[in-house]
This record gives C-alpha cells, sequence and structure tokens, in this order.
C-alpha cells in the first residue's frame, strides 16, 4: 500500500461517524462501520481548521462551571451538574502565535476508541488539530451577541470549532458546550475525565435545554469574565444531531435566547404547543434524509415554529457534514460514497448559512442568501412544506 492510499485508510477512521449516516439524527452513542484492514497514518500529517472569514482574531478560554442547584441526571452519585464550555470571542491580534489545543490527546483517545478505531488512528493526530484561535489572546472591548453551540450525542465539542471560530472572527462570542456524560470522554480539572453514560434520547434534549440556562445565567452574570462583552439582548443557539433538538427546547424554555439552528438534528422532543413565539429558526440538513417526505422527523416541528422559519437541505451531505469532521478527513482524501460532497465545501456551507442567519436575526443585517436558492450554492435547497 503505498503512502497516499494508507493516509485514505486510515483516514477512514477520522469519518466513521459520517460513514454511519444511517443513525442520521439519532441521538444514541455511534456505532462504527465494519472494521477493515489495518493501516497507520505517518506522523508528520497535520490537521487543520481553516481559517476563518471574519475580520476579526479570535481568542479562547476554557470554563469548568458547575451547577449547584442540579443533581447530575446521568450520575446522581457524581452530585451537582458540571459542564466544560470553550468560549470563542473577537480578540486582539498582540499575543503569541500558539493557537488553542483541538482537543487532548486522551479526549481523542476515547473519541477513536468509542469508533473503534484507536489501534489504527493515532490520538495525537487528531488530537493535534491546528485550530485558529489562540488561549493568550485579549478580548477586544465592545459588546457581542452570543451563540450557545451543543454537539452531537457522544461528540466533544470540539466538534463545532469551525463553527465557533467563524462567528467569533465574525463579531460573536461564542460558547461550545460539553455537557458531563454525554461524549465519548471529556476531561476536567484534577484530571478527571467523564466518559459517556447512554441515556434515552427524548430524556436527553430537556438536560440539553437546562445546560443551556445555566451556561447562560454563567455568561451573565456580571462577576464573571465575559458578561462585559456579551449584549444580552442578543442572544441565540444552535446544536448539532440532538444538539439541535436541545437548541429548539432551549429557546422554548428560556425566552433569553432569541434566536435558533438545528444541524440535521431530529426532534426527539417536540416543541410545546406555544412554539416559539414568534423567535426565528433555521433547519439546516441532509437532503437525503431531512427533505420534506423523506425519513426525518422535522414535519411537526416546523408547524410548530410560529416565527421566521427556513428548511434547507444540502444535497451530496451526510448527517455529519454539519461539523468538523468530514472537513479534517477531506485533507487526507477521504470521501464517504454515501455523502460525497467534499468536506471543505459542506463547512463552507455550513459556516456561511448558520452566520448568515444570527447576521440577520441578531445584527439585523440584511442577508439575501436566506431569501432562496442562489447560483453560487447549487447544493442548498430550499423547502416550505
Amino acid at each position: 500500500m503505498n503512502r497516499n492510499r494508507r493516509f485514505v485508510a486510515s483516514a477512514a477512521a477520522l469519518i466513521a461517524l459520517a460513514v454511519t449516516a444511517p443513525l442520521a439524527g439519532a441521538g444514541t452513542a455511534l456505532a462504527a462501520e465494519p472494521a477493515g484492514p489495518r493501516a497507520e497514518v505517518s506522523a508528520s500529517v497535520q490537521l487543520e481548521l481553516p481559517a476563518p472569514t471574519g475580520k476579526f482574531a479570535v481568542g479562547r478560554k476554557e470554563l469548568h462551571l458547575v451547577d449547584r442547584g442540579r443533581t447530575d441526571p446521568w450520575v446522581p452519585s457524581a452530585g451537582p451538574r458540571e459542564l466544560m464550555v470553550s468560549v470563542h470571542c473577537p480578540a486582539a491580534r498582540k499575543g503569541t502565535r500558539d493557537t488553542s489545543p483541538y482537543m487532548t490527546q486522551g479526549e481523542a483517545r476515547l473519541l477513536l476508541e468509542g469508533m473503534r478505531r484507536a489501534e489504527e488512528f493515532p490520538a495525537d493526530l487528531l488530537a493535534g488539530t491546528r485550530t485558529n484561535s489562540r488561549p493568550d489572546a485579549r478580548p477586544l472591548p465592545g459588546k457581542y451577541p452570543l451563540v450557545l453551540l451543543s454537539p452531537g450525542y457522544s461528540l466533544h465539542r470540539s466538534t463545532l470549532t469551525l463553527l465557533a471560530e467563524e462567528l467569533a472572527s465574525r463579531g460573536y462570542v461564542v460558547a461550545a458546550m460539553d455537557h458531563a456524560y454525554e461524549s465519548f470522554g471529556t476531561r476536567f480539572p484534577g484530571g478527571r475525565t467523564l466518559t459517556l453514560v447512554k441515556a434515552p434520547s427524548a430524556q436527553v434534549v430537556p438536560v440539553r435545554a437546562a445546560d443551556a440556562s445555566f451556561v447562560l445565567d454563567r455568561l451573565l452574570d456580571r462577576r464573571g469574565p465575559f458578561a462585559h462583552l456579551v449584549d444580552r439582548r442578543r442572544i441565540g443557539m444552535a446544536g448539532h444531531s440532538i444538539g439541535g433538538n436541545g437548541a429548539a427546547a432551549a429557546m422554548a424554555a428560556d425566552p433569553r435566547i432569541g434566536a435558533g439552528a438545528n444541524l440535521d438534528g431530529a426532534f426527539f422532543d417536540t416543541l410545546p404547543g406555544a412554539g416559539l413565539k414568534g423567535r426565528p429558526f433555521l433547519l439546516l440538513g441532509t437532503d437525503a434524509t431531512h427533505r420534506p417526505g423523506g425519513k426525518g422527523q422535522w414535519g411537526e416541528a416546523w408547524a410548530a415554529m410560529d416565527g421566521w422559519k427556513r428548511w434547507l437541505t444540502v444535497a451530496g451531505t451526510g448527517h455529519f457534514s454539519f461539523n468538523d469532521v468530514p472537513v479534517l478527513g477531506g485533507q487526507l482524501g477521504v470521501v464517504d460514497p454515501a455523502a460525497p460532497l467534499p468536506g471543505a465545501r459542506s463547512g463552507e456551507i455550513t459556516r456561511t448559512y448558520v452566520a448568515a442567519f444570527f447576521d440577520r436575526h441578531l445584527k439585523g443585517k440584511a442577508t439575501p442568501l436566506l431569501d432562496g436558492p442562489t447560483a453560487a450554492n447549487p447544493e442548498v435547497a430550499f423547502h416550505n412544506p
């Protein structure tokens, strides 16, 4: 096997999630594709996230938040609910050139073990993905809209880093949340790593909503490190997979969240009869599953949305085309036959449309991109069932 073929075979480990697209929004733990030939990837490979397109540099800070008002629902013996949050914000360009780590090597190892690929794909390659944010960067003074991000079930918050950095570069404070015991592995202070505890999807959604409200409480607390940067009148939330259902549930429960987006997530927990009380919502997903009349579960939620709304599907994508996984896998020459749209392109579409949505509804900008199909984006279809 020559070097390029070796890269492609091993990179399949990184996109094993995309190959298991039949899960299509499920909140269950992720299965791995059938085991294939063993291969090793060269230590000289460097994965990196595409540079964000906004005018601001990006800073990042990790927060450990403890909700002493709630016992952890999955492991009650653990005590209060805990979350790890990566906060990205517009930043000054001065400082070191060191960038924030993508995830720890231990977290990468657990992710790959969860996908049953740890023996053939080095954890340090995934952990060493080069980001575009700096841990030492000083936040730029100002008042910015806040966007919460919630990943798919079993996935680490870092899988939404591309979108987080894009929004921060455009002038948002972005908080990517890791929900305790809902990822293959998340490292917490004190050397603790909390691993996945399987839970019914319908029970996960309200927990995500409660987590979002708690994170909002802490970020808006005037004693906190980011309260002076956040415009509390302009708050949104987006999520991938079950995180997208969580975004809708959080909006229904918390009137502070003014706009939301679901990236290819099914609705295991439907919206209440009162809907979102006129607040805007974006549905963005794979055409194979979420085209009206398909296997997706968007119709009932769509009918309950009573404000500005868009139902968009993207041709050639799979369930994991809306996070970092295919973007990184594509750098190793991998194309999933079930989701042939190149990873770089799926990442571009995701961040462009999600940013346009929040620009429109949190910044009041004109965004013709959301008014209908465009020649520049032939993969994106608009639906109004």
